[in-house]
């Protein structure tokens, strides 16, 4: 048997796998960690095939590589930036950037990623994506069709909430004015200098985008940057798309570069690059107590000042007018118009994660922001989209380890029985923060606190500030007083006597609690958002709850 049919029959028998890419990435981060500091991994040693200066530990890492792959017969050819391409006469190719991010690895900072993937020709057909983080041991893979993981774990995009983007941006010497106008357009941006890394954050629904956008050609991006992150990101239900709404590709060579947005949600697409939110056609949703006076009149003036737009209207009003309706939580829609007072508000929001606007058909209705008597106004106002959206958290509540609801006001443990004191603890973080006699308490978010909280005398919040207020209800002590904590901490409160509680939330849900029990209420994932027009808090404070009666 000859020497080639030997070797081509070693080929063809050995299988590429995931465990093949950990142990080059093992052998790479070995060598790199034997580099004594920053000055030596930032010399410069020779100009890599694209022309540009290679650095000590990009050559470091690179050898490091090739050499396991030699050494162990590994049958793949191999795209890198400092050696280019190298023919090894196999069916695959080994797509490699051994340190993507080298100005952060120079630095220290822990941004940076081993990062390879294997295909045949083009970014297109990459069947295995491999990441890795040096300093903090995160590992993203994928294959192709099995979906992606994070160590170990499987990870999914997000879909985005329009009104409160999170995106990665390239920000480098080379970015395009659009990016910078793009960091201003969105919620919150970030630039890390790793692509490979900023499109795993994508990948793993942590963030809405990843914009690369250079005006220079030199400093776009190339297949052997992005090959293991696009298979990552592809495989956790997201796409990179060039700046000409194609799906990109790009062959296996440095000679390639390209501009591109990787999303988890095509509407970011639309939004940043075509400047238009994608939802061309709004869907609205109708959701109006029944009980409540002048029921059917509002909603039908809702109903006809929406005209031609596309709406649905919730089953039990539609059955009072006996039109068609769809419950709520089956709706299909990205704005909900909530006829009633607050509570029917809140009860919206247990059953949508729509944006919602309230015409208030009730007394104060402080949550709302159409008065019952300019409805087509406000309604013409909402189709214009002449409005602004205001995000505020939620809290969810959990009990003998089941999720109950997430709440926007207020989450309320009280006593069962009328005029019978309770006794409770109180834990922040798990440290007892109060122990006292009342009637209940309430966990108040800043929503809430205009409402139940302060009614018992605790101040209301600014919904900017991000905290939690605790409340004691009718306490047996004057001491126990309402204090107020991060909106980031988990308060458990106790029922320590052997005697039945009721847990209520936003004063919509009740649920039993039994005696010597513990339930949980921490920050949710979940926001609420609510359409406003012009009125700031402190206006909204004086109109609704100072000059009211």
């Amino acid at each position: 048997m000859s020497t080639v049919y030997k070797r081509r029959e070693h080929i063809h028998g050995f299988m590429i796998t995931m465990e093949t890419l950990s142990q080059i990435a093992d052998a790479v981060q070995a060598e790199i960690e034997k580099i004594p500091g920053s000055k030596c991994r930032a010399e410069e040693v020779c100009m890599g095939a694209d022309g540009t200066p290679t650095s000590q530990i990009d050559k470091v890492a690179e050898n490091a590589a090739l050499m396991y792959i030699q050494q162990n017969h590994v049958p793949l050819n191999i795209l890198s930036e400092e050696i280019g391409y190298v023919d090894n006469g196999a069916e695959e190719t080994l797509v490699m950037d051994p340190i993507d991010g080298t100005s952060n690895a120079i630095a220290g900072i822990p941004y940076y990623t081993i990062s390879l993937a294997v295909g045949r020709s083009a970014l297109s057909d990459i069947r295995l994506g491999y990441l890795r983080n040096p300093v903090t041991g995160d590992v993203y893979c994928a294959e192709k069709g099995k979906g992606a993981f994070k160590n170990g774990c499987p990870i999914k995009v997000r879909q985005a909430e329009i009104d409160d983007l999170f995106i990665m941006i390239y920000m480098g010497n080379g970015a395009h004015p659009d990016a910078f106008s793009v960091a201003k357009r969105v919620k919150s941006s970030r630039s890390l200098g790793c692509s490979s890394l900023e499109m795993a954050i994508v990948a793993e629904g942590e963030a809405d985008g990843f914009l690369m956008k250079s005006e220079k050609y030199t400093r776009a991006i190339r297949v052997v940057d992005i090959a293991a992150s696009t298979i990552i990101l592809r495989e956790a239900g997201g796409e990179v798309y060039d700046l000409k709404d194609n799906v990109l590709d790009i062959p296996f060579d440095l000679e390639h570069r390209s501009n591109f947005l990787a999303i988890g949600d095509k509407r970011v697409y639309n939004l940043i690059i075509k400047h238009r939110d994608s939802r061309e056609v709004h869907r609205y949703g109708i959701y109006t107590n029944a009980h409540v006076r002048n029921a059917v009149e509002y909603t039908q003036q809702v109903i006809d000042a929406l005209g031609d737009n596309t709406y649905f209207v919730d089953t039990d009003i539609a059955e009072v007018m006996g039109i068609p309706g769809v419950p709520l939580d089956k709706m299909d829609v990205d704005t909900v118009i909530v006829v009633g007072g607050d509570g029917t508000l809140l009860r919206a929001l247990q059953h949508t994660d729509a944006k919602v606007i309230g015409v208030n058909g009730g007394s104060v209705g402080f949550l709302a922001e159409i008065d019952h008597d300019h409805i087509r106004e406000g309604i013409e106002r909402l189709l214009r989209e002449d409005y602004i959206v205001e995000t505020r958290f939620k809290l969810s509540c959990w009990y003998n380890g089941e999720y109950l609801f997430d709440s926007v006001n207020e989450a309320v443990v009280h006593t069962d029985s009328v005029a019978k004191i309770r006794h409770f603890k109180v834990y922040v973080d798990d440290v007892l923060a109060s122990e006292l006699r009342s009637d209940g308490i309430i966990i108040s978010t800043p929503t809430g606190s205009t409402c139940y909280a302060m009614s018992l005398g605790a101040p209301y919040m600014d919904p900017k500030v991000k905290a939690l207020m605790v409340v004691p209800m009718a306490a047996y002590k004057f001491n126990s007083r309402p204090f107020v904590i991060p909106a980031t901490s988990k308060v458990t409160v106790e029922n320590v006597m052997d005697k039945g509680c009721l847990i209520v939330l936003d004063g919509q849900e009740e649920y039993e609690m039994e005696g010597s029990s513990k339930v949980e209420f921490m920050l949710s994932d979940k926001k609420a958002r609510f359409i406003r027009f012009d009125t700031d808090f402190y206006s909204r404070v004086r109109e609704k709850l100072v000059n009211t009666l």
